[in-house]
């Protein structure tokens, strides 16, 4: 990649001394710089309440990095782009000298006054940022002007539309980027390729072959040291409201008329709208929640800080999602996640369905259907379960599996994924980032859950840590005739 080919641009981020900077956005920039995705004209600007200095900063910024470092010589070079603001957002005053440092540092880095802010703070104070760079000049750049915002964006729709209102009367929509780092992972992407460019699975990618698909996304930790956000959230809105519905949408999508942001956003957009809508009153029949008590890898939910003790939010969440349009009347799109689980993994398994009359097996029992297993995270990759004879005499039939490991192919492991979206944010390339009209669909969708399970007791906890959640969460599945596929492959 030529010089002339990398982006330029200084980098705001607000929240700098936060642990999302620490953990993701230092190390991706420097992953970024690398392999060459950036070159020598960026600059990037932290702001802060603590009283830090320039040194001060860049030794974090080392520290953050671990053992990503490919090589101490260049890593004084890599800092040396880095500078501290001492800021409080809520102050007007404080964004005059932030405007005074990215003039000086636009004329040195030949940045042609290009501005990323990045907030990577709490959505409370997104409105109040964003009026503060309109009314101290520093949206006004000389060049392009980009506003990335981490979620949750509002608590719910009425909320979001609040705050969409507030962020919308300073930039335009085409400025606003929504990180959902799902997005940015190399096998989510890898969802509309397998689709689109493979034609033994995209004629068969509707409701007369498929009988149900599976999306679970585990963790094997607790809340750690998020108990104070997270109680304030749940698992329906860390995880249910974004990242599960936007893999929803990707897998449930019509093909798009081409590869544009435009397209492939209005086509999620359709799924969206086509969820079958739930009153509060039948929230039931659709979703189960719970929360971990104490098991074989851990303490309960309610024991790991004080301010839990009587908490009822849920860290786990499964759900029947029907899609109510002509490709996929009748299929359950079953997803689930949570907290404290078994194993770490996100995976996706389609289930067709069998041929009218087999052969090949004796009771229905034995039945091994075939199934297309894609493998987020860990072990990126793609399987496909076939049925085939087993060797000798006889007619017995075992699967067999067709499987890709994208862990297993030189230079092109799959990167990190906030990596790969801060990079497409410096060439304008909105396709992994959530559009406003999906947000509020995907609000218009959780609102009633969230309705219900705010009001209603909850018998909590209900499934051990270690375990793969409440004996409710199967029940789903056994009403209808499926169960869960185990995440780990045999």
């Amino acid at each position: 990649m030529s010089k002339q080919q990398r982006p330029k641009a200084v980098i705001v981020i607000f929240g700098a001394t936060g642990d999302l900077a620490k953990r993701k956005l230092f190390p991706s920039i420097y992953r970024l710089v690398q392999n060459g995705k950036i070159g020598e004209d960026f600059a990037v600007v932290g702001t802060g309440r603590r009283q830090w200095t320039n040194d001060v900063f860049r030794e974090n910024v080392k520290k953050s990095l671990g053992s990503n470092i490919s090589s101490h010589a260049d890593l004084d070079t890599f800092t040396s782009h880095f500078f501290y603001h001492p800021l409080d957002v809520s102050e007007p005053s404080s964004y005059l000298g932030l405007e005074a440092l990215l003039h000086e540092l636009e004329g040195y880095y030949k940045t042609g006054g290009n501005r990323i802010f990045y907030l990577a703070m709490a959505p409370d104070f997104f409105g109040i940022i964003a009026n503060n760079l309109k009314a101290s000049g520093l949206k006004d750049a000389a060049g392009w002007t980009r506003l990335v915002i981490e979620k949750p964006f509002g608590n719910d729709l009425p909320s979001a539309k609040a705050l969409n209102k507030e962020i919308r009367a300073v930039f335009d929509e085409e400025q606003i980027y929504r990180i959902d780092h799902y997005l940015g992972k190399e096998m989510v992407q890898n969802i509309e390729v397998i689709r689109f460019a493979n034609g033994i699975f995209e004629h068969l990618w509707n409701n007369r072959f498929i009988s149900n698909v599976q999306i679970t996304s585990s963790e094997s930790l607790g809340v750690e040291d998020r108990s104070r956000y997270y109680d304030n959230s749940g698992a329906v809105r860390d995880m249910v409201q974004n990242h599960m519905l936007q893999m929803v949408a990707l897998l449930a999508m019509e093909p798009p008329i081409n590869l544009t942001t435009e397209e492939i956003r209005s086509e999620k957009v359709k799924v969206l709208r086509a969820l079958r809508q739930m009153e509060v009153n039948g929230v039931d029949d659709y979703f189960v929640r719970g929360q971990y008590g104490d098991g074989e890898t851990g303490i309960g939910y309610r024991k790991e800080a004080p301010q839990l003790s009587a908490s009822k939010t849920e860290t786990f969440v499964a759900g029947k999602i029907m899609i109510d349009n002509y490709r996929w009347a009748g299929v359950p799109f079953y997803i689930r996640t949570g907290k404290r689980m078994a194993k770490k993994s996100i995976k996706i398994v389609v289930e067709f369905k069998d041929i009218p009359m087999n052969l090949y097996y004796k009771n229905k029992q034995e039945k091994h259907p075939n199934l297309l297993v894609i493998n987020i995270q860990p072990n990126e990759g793609i399987t496909l379960y076939l049925n085939a004879k087993k060797a000798g005499a006889g007619t017995d039939v075992k699967p067999i599996k067709l499987a890709y490991n994208n862990n297993g192919i030189n230079g092109i492991n799959t990167p990190e994924a906030y990596e790969k979206l801060i990079y497409d944010c410096m060439i304008g390339d909105m396709t992994n980032f959530t559009h406003w009209n999906e947000v509020a669909q995907s609000w218009s969708f959780v609102d009633p859950i969230l309705k219900l399970w705010e009001s209603d007791q909850p018998d909590f906890p209900n499934y051990a840590a270690g375990s793969m959640g409440p004996l409710e969460a199967d029940k789903l599945l056994e009403k209808d005739g499926f169960h869960w596929w185990p995440i780990v492959e045999d």
